[in-house]
This record gives structure tokens, C-alpha cells and sequence, in this order.
């Protein structure tokens, strides 16, 4: 199998990141709506009081090979926050202090993607590559409320809600989301915790305030990685006051609508497309040299549209692949050491051609399995994530074929929002500058563009371009190429909130 899934939630399984491939933007989900300070504050306290936080107490964390200094803490939050005097929630951090006591400036709160990411982990493992960071910061890693989510949900908000295929009508469409909403809401009721109705992004932002007010710092200075970027988002339209310094990397744009976003990015997946391409005419290693491996790629996606072949996976079962399957996930833009992940895309694309889809089986039917699952839609259908009928959906099928005819088709993690039986808790729509500092991003070939959205909602900001694949560029913990030249920048300006000229750009090896 050419493409792996990384582990997302405890005894759930998903690719990494953003779980989709770079090359198949998946963050989309309607036009961004005009902020209301009203509507924020009706839904919700603007405030966290230290009276509703519980004081850290720093202990030694559990586990092996930890870095030198680490500690462990937990910080006791509602699961509600417009009820915060009822159910409560325990949610874990780790802290590395500042090496440079004397000089520290104050904190950095790293905030994971996925999501369901642990924060505390990705501490943990990135801690030899924060040294220069660590001198002048303590930072600080935490677990959101929607990590190890299946532990906290019941066992049914983990089944699969339906088998995804592109909607070839709107009779389809309604039967898919009929069928979505049922497993949503069985899984609602079901859950006595009232979590499923609180894992939106200004829930986990109001959860990142209530651990600066239990660090006691006046402000804090964030680490925003892929998913991160939401949450990162909502926090700096809560608290704008709050943010000294707010550094994204590979974030996701929410703020100006997902759809407008996957539609953004298209351009980007053909460029990446057109790399592998150029690749494989090349390089004999690839299974497709010699031959034209655009063309007999869009032969494949058009002709399993017609004719899906069968596929399985020993983990997720049987299924079906599409074209529509393929142009959404099978392609993956990073080629990988020596091009390895490249080749191995080209040979599944040669056995598909020929009947055997066995190359692309768990990473198409796994994402789209898990993709359905109430649990993981609980987390991002409430940040805006989907259509809103049938008539957008295939609004943006049309406008993203033609931006990429090789890759573009409906985002598949937007289609699973369809029937959403809830209300949109954290709406798509612009950040109010007024008082928030201006933003440090960074984005490889596939992230730069979501990125610079994001951060060029605040005025003054920069967003870094690293020249190469890759996705989180800071955290080496993360899979990323953790680039010097980026991790220079973002130091530079967590420290002494020094930004780089505008144009910046990193490239591999620098």
C-alpha cells in the first residue's frame, strides 16, 4: 500500500495532519459569514474566571526517555463553558521551562492538529528541537478536549455513519445525509457526558484560555500547527488581548470559508501533480516512465466513475474505488526519501488500471470510514466544515474539476457534514483585527496557500514559503521537514517579535 494511516484517535486510525493528502485540499465548508460581537457573546461566557479553573500541580510525567526538566499537570474545565458550574472535564499538559530563568518572557502553548492530536506527545517528542525556543519561553503542551475522543464517547459514536460515495444526485445527497444525521444523533443520545455537543473550536479556545489563567500569565505567545489553526482562530476572536505572539504552521484557514479555501488550493495540487509527472518521465524507477502518466491517470479516474473496482482492507472491510475516490485521496504530494512514496503511487496506479486497486484499499476505505464516524464530525462539523445542500456541493464539484482537472472533486470531509443535526457552533467568518498582533506563518508547497490566507486576515502579518513538500515545518515531531531556515524565522519572532520581509522564502537544505 502506497499511502499510510496514522493513528488519530486511540483505537481509531486516519492519516496524519489533516488526514487527507496535501495534493486533495479537504478544508471547505461555505463562505465566511460577517463576525457578531453580540451573537459570540450570547452564545457563550467572553471570559474565563479563574474561579471556574482548577490551580496546576506540577508532578513528573509518566512514560519513558521524557526530556530533561519535563513536568505534568492537569487543568479541570466544563464541558459546557455556558454552564460552568456543571459537568466537568480533566484535561492533561506538560510543561519545559525556560533554560534562561533570569530571561524568560513567558510562556508558548503549542496547539496540536489532527484534530485529536496530543499536544502533550507532540511536546514530548519535539523537545530536542525547541532548545533555542526553550531558553526564553516555558512551553507548555496540552491535550483539547477532543484527543482520545473514543474514550470519552460511547462505543457507538465510533461505528461508521455510511459507506461514502460521491452523491450522483439529490436524491443520493439526501439519502447520504439521512443517514449521517441518524448516526449523529444515536450517537447524541447515547451520550450521557454532553461532550458530543461541545467539541467545537471555541469550546477547545475557551479550554486554552482557562490554561493560560492557570499558568497565571498575562498573555501568551502559540504554536499553531494543521488543524491547530482553527481553534488558534477562534481563541484570537475570544481573546485578542490575550495573544502576545501567534506563529502558524500548515494551518488550516477556517475564518474564510473551507469550500473557498479547497477551491484556493486547487492550483496548488495540480503544480504538485505536474512534479510527480515530470518524475515519472524521468526517472525509470517510476511504473508509469515512458508513457504519458497524466493522461493514463485521468483514464483511470474516468473510467472507475463508470465502473467502480472492488477494494478492501484487512482492517476497514470491503468497498469500492471511484474516480472521484482517487482524485480526492489517491494522490500523495510529498514523494518521500528518494521519491520512494512517488513510486510506489505510480505502481498502484498500474495494477488499478489493470483491476487490482489493492494499492490504494486501506487509505481510501479507511478515510472514508472514518471520515463518517459521529465521533470525528462531532469535533469538525461544528467548525463549519460542510455543505450547504446538495446545490453547493455540486457548485464546488463543477469549479474544483476545472481548477484541477487531475484532482479536483468535492472534498469528501465536507460531504460528511451533510445532515449535521445540530446548529454551526463556530460559524466561518473574518477575525476582528482590533487589538491582536500581527501573525507569523509558514507553509510548504502544499500548506503555503491555506496558511497565508489565515495569517493575512491581521494586517501586518508574514507568511514564510518553504520551497519544498511537507507539512509542519517547526515540530519535528510532527513528520515534518523541520526546515532551520523556518525554524530561524519563528524563533526570531516568538522571541523578540521580529518578522521577516515580506516574500521570505526557505528552501530544503538552507
Amino acid at each position: 500500500m502506497y499511502g499510510k494511516i496514522g493513528s488519530l484517535f486511540t483505537g481509531l486510525v486516519a492519516a496524519s495532519a489533516l488526514l487527507v493528502p496535501a495534493g486533495a485540499p479537504s478544508y471547505a465548508a461555505g463562505s465566511a459569514r460577517a463576525f457578531s460581537p453580540a451573537t459570540e457573546s450570547a452564545r457563550a461566557p467572553a471570559l474565563v474566571s479563574p474561579g471556574a479553573v482548577s490551580r496546576l500541580k506540577w508532578k513528573a510525567c509518566a512514560g519513558e526517555n521524557l526530556p530533561e526538566g519535563i513536568r505534568c499537570a492537569t487543568v479541570t474545565v466544563p464541558v459546557d463553558w455556558r454552564k460552568p458550574r456543571g459537568r466537568k472535564l480533566t484535561l492533561e499538559l506538560a510543561r519545559l521551562p525556560a533554560t534562561d530563568p533570569a530571561n524568560r518572557i513567558g510562556s508558548v502553548l503549542q496547539i496540536p492538529g489532527g484534530p485529536g492530536a496530543e499536544g502533550v506527545t507532540d511536546l514530548k517528542e519535539s523537545a530536542p528541537g525547541l532548545t533555542e525556543l526553550r531558553r526564553r519561553f516555558d512551553l507548555v503542551g496540552y491535550n483539547p478536549r477532543n484527543t482520545r475522543i473514543r474514550e470519552r464517547l460511547p462505543a457507538v459514536c465510533s461505528k461508521m455513519g455510511a459507506q461514502l460515495l460521491e452523491p450522483r444526485d439529490r436524491e443520493e445527497y439526501r439519502a447520504l445525509a439521512a443517514r449521517l444525521e441518524a448516526a449523529a444523533r444515536e450517537c447524541r443520545d447515547a451520550d450521557s457526558s454532553g461532550l458530543f455537543d461541545n467539541l467545537d473550536s471555541l469550546s477547545v479556545a475557551r479550554d486554552m484560555e482557562a490554561v493560560r489563567v492557570a499558568l497565571g500569565e498575562r498573555r501568551l505567545s502559540f504554536m499553531a500547527n494543521s488543524y491547530g489553526g482553527v481553534p488558534a482562530a477562534a481563541y484570537a476572536r475570544l481573546f485578542p488581548e490575550r495573544v502576545r505572539a501567534m506563529y502558524l504552521d500548515g494551518a488550516a484557514d477556517q475564518v474564510n470559508g473551507w469550500s473557498d479555501l479547497a477551491l484556493a488550493q486547487a492550483p496548488a495540487g495540480e503544480r504538485m501533480f505536474g512534479r510527480f509527472t515530470s518524475w515519472c518521465a524521468a526517472d525509470s524507477a517510476c511504473a508509469l516512465h515512458g508513457e504519458d502518466a497524466g493522461a493514463v491517470w485521468r483514464a483511470l479516474t474516468e473510467k472507475l466513475d463508470r465502473s467502480p473496482i472492488p477494494i478492501s482492507s484487512p482492517e476497514f472491510g470491503e468497498g469500492k474505488l471511484t474516480g472521484w475516490h482517487l482524485r480526492m485521496l489517491g494522490f500523495l504530494a510529498n514523494p518521500g526519501p528518494d521519491n520512494a512514496a512517488w513510486a510506489a503511487f505510480a505502481t498502484a496506479v498500474d495494477k488499478a488500471r489493470n483491476g487490482d486497486g489493492s494499492g490504494f484499499g486501506e487509505f481510501v476505505i479507511g478515510n472514508m470510514r472514518v471520515w463518517t464516524i459521529p465521533a470525528l464530525r462531532a469535533i469538525t462539523c461544528p467548525d463549519d466544515r460542510g455543505f450547504t445542500g446538495y446545490a453547493q456541493f455540486r457548485d464546488v464539484s463543477r469549479r474544483m474539476r476545472e481548477a484541477s482537472p487531475n484532482l479536483g472533486a468535492a472534498p469528501f470531509d465536507m460531504l460528511t457534514c451533510a445532515g449535521w443535526p445540530r446548529p454551526v457552533a463556530n460559524p466561518s467568518r473574518p477575525l476582528p483585527v482590533r487589538g491582536l498582533p500581527p501573525f507569523l506563518g509558514a507553509g510548504s508547497w502544499s500548506d503555503y496557500t491555506m496558511t497565508a490566507s489565515l495569517a493575512g486576515t491581521v494586517p501586518g502579518s508574514v507568511t514564510v514559503r518553504y520551497d519544498g513538500p511537507g507539512h509542519v515545518l517547526y515540530m519535528p515531531g510532527n513528520g515534518g521537514p523541520a526546515s532551520r531556515c523556518v525554524i530561524g524565522h519563528a524563533t526570531r519572532y516568538l522571541v523578540d517579535l521580529t518578522l521577516p520581509a515580506l516574500g521570505t522564502v526557505c528552501r530544503p537544505g538552507e
